[in-house]
């Protein structure tokens, strides 16, 4: 006779040192305990009688056990034991509560750094363990929604007025749930829903003087600054060879031939990842040999003031244009490149291609294959020659050359 609900709340143990058994049909039953009430299922799989636990009452209803009892005999007849299948969900569970948003990503990050140039790999985790882990990292991956990410992470980062990070912080998390959907830890990218929803980022370029005059005044303030000798050297290269302010700090005495007059960047410095070439003016070897008593015999031409292993910081020549009384709004050391871009196109008249090459960017050739790194080198050199004796006249006052007109 079935079990119902009533006799089951009611129902108290006799005594019986193995309990007592009240069956509900379909081989499941009560088993009434001094320590409590437990739903049973007697089966047999290979011929062989086992049991299974389907729950404790009052946690596990009558009807819930029903349903449970239903799910087992189901299996039985497809030919799974439903012993060892509830032992596989149950480590099955444990895995994905243990597989946490943090430790995914961490392993996410191992598996892809041969991917990325190291100092993207650090920037990565910088931002994660700042931003990420420390309000959705010990929660179960699969666990973690939209609203988590949303509110969790990419509104506290908004608050403090850092819009692009919290795009970028979005964007690595959806790469984080993407690899966990590959290896079966989460079943989407829940990211994907927050199309929309971030702050736009505001639009800017970096601050950089482009009028020859001005152009002037700063050379000569650059040539009147008096901190330390490297800071000095790196900060009157920077108009002379416009590369990234990255690459200029990580320069290392390897990459440069002073006698060839050339600074050639490996590709995984670069930003493109294809090597660079750099012809060096007389200006800038002779720059150059004025540092290299000082630094030669290290690894970077511009090390770290506080120790010898680790390049400039990268707000070095930021914080003595600053110094000099240049704000951020007004030049920057990236400036240096738009100044180059502009007054070697708009002033100087030289070829577009050959500046665009200089600047690094992606040039085509008329079938729309990318130049290689030597592309027009030797009308490069002497275009870098003509910018530095530009750059001459205009420190000390000669004759400014005016715009062409439009």
């Amino acid at each position: 006779m079935a079990l119902t609900d009533t006799f089951v709340k009611q129902v108290k143990p006799t005594g019986k040192p193995n309990g007592d058994k009240y069956s509900d049909g379909r081989a499941m039953y009560l088993l009434v305990k001094s320590t409590g009430k437990y739903w049973r299922l007697d089966y047999t799989f290979d011929e062989k009688r086992k049991t299974l636990a389907l729950g404790v009452y009052p946690a596990v209803s009558l009807a819930e056990a029903r349903k449970r009892r239903d799910k087992a005999r189901e299996q039985l007849a497809k030919g799974i034991d439903p012993g060892t299948a509830k032992r596989e969900d149950k480590q099955a569970k444990a895995d994905l509560a243990a597989n946490t948003f943090e430790l995914v990503a961490r392993t996410w990050l191992k598996k892809t750094s041969a991917k990325r140039k190291e100092v993207t790999q650090k920037r990565i985790t910088t931002l994660l363990e700042q931003d990420v882990f420390p309000f959705i990292g010990k929660m179960p991956i699969h666990t973690v929604g939209p609203r988590d990410v949303l509110d969790k992470v990419v509104r506290k980062v908004e608050a403090r007025g850092s819009i692009d990070t919290s795009h970028r912080a979005k964007q690595i998390c959806g790469q984080i749930f993407r690899y966990a959907v590959a290896v079966g830890l989460a079943e989407r990218d829940v990211t994907s829903d927050l199309r929309g929803a971030l702050a736009e980022i505001p639009k800017s370029h970096f601050s950089a003087i482009t009028e020859p005059k001005q152009a002037g005044q700063l050379l000569r303030s650059i040539f009147g600054y008096t901190g330390h000798p490297c800071t000095v050297a790196a900060l009157k290269l920077s108009p002379l060879v416009f590369v990234r302010p990255g690459e200029l700090r990580t320069a290392e005495w390897a990459e440069i031939d002073l006698e060839a007059a050339e600074w050639r960047i490996p590709g995984g410095k670069m930003k493109m990842g294809v090597d660079h070439i750099v012809p060096l003016s007389t200006q800038a070897v002779e720059l150059l040999r004025s540092v290299h008593p000082i630094t030669g015999h290290g690894k970077f031409v511009f090390p770290s003031l506080r120790t010898g292993e680790r390049p400039m910081s990268d707000n070095t020549i930021n914080a003595a244009l600053r110094g000099l009384g240049y704000s951020k709004d007004v030049h920057t050391a990236h400036g240096f490149r738009a100044m180059a871009r502009t007054i070697l196109d708009e002033v100087l008249g030289e070829r577009v291609d050959f500046i665009e090459h200089q600047l690094a960017h992606t040039v085509k050739d008329p079938n729309g294959r990318a130049y290689n790194r030597t592309a027009h080198l030797p009308a490069r050199k002497e275009m870098m020659q003509r910018w530095a004796d530009y750059l001459d006249k205009l420190r000390i006052g000669a004759e400014v050359i005016q715009f062409k007109a439009a």
